[in-house]
């Protein structure tokens, strides 16, 4: 899929070197979803009648945190995605903002992924972008221990 030119890899649990490589040379980003990723001890712990696919799930929530940082050391564009609607309720992108921190982002960059950056990864208007020097002013200004 890669190959074929898609903009963006969502999950990425189990993502490989080789294929951290191949989106580094697409410039492919990732949607790690990690609070739905939370889920997999749970849904692993209801498949013991499939033993195989709830280590498979274990294993990739094992993974998860190291390889998601790997990619993003890697250089690959990461943005906030929840996969709101089955198992994780809507309206959790700030639990997710706070994920992104536990991968190694810095609160900016975890804020960044769920807007301002995400907005220019998608080619959304300049008004985005403007309205994250507008935040990071008013950040400033407050005193807050966040830099832009």
């Amino acid at each position: 899929m890669i190959n074929a030119g898609i903009d963006c890899i969502e999950h990425g649990t189990g993502v490989t070197d080789d294929t951290i490589e191949l989106m580094v040379e697409h410039g492919t980003a990732l949607v790690p979803t990690l609070i739905n990723i939370e889920n997999f001890p749970s849904i692993a712990a209801s498949a013991d009648r499939y033993p195989t696919y709830a280590a498979h799930m274990r294993d990739l929530h094992a993974r998860c945190h190291s390889r998601i940082a790997a990619a993003r050391d890697a250089g690959i564009a990461v943005y906030a995605g929840t996969d709101a609607g089955t198992m994780v309720a809507h309206g959790r992108i700030a639990d997710e903002v706070e994920a992104l921190k536990r991968i190694g982002m810095s609160p900016i960059q975890a804020l960044g992924a769920a807007s301002w950056d995400a907005g220019a990864g998608w080619a959304v208007p300049a008004s985005i972008t403007a309205h994250r020097q507008i935040c990071c002013a008013t950040t400033t200004i407050r005193g807050s221990a966040l830099a832009c």
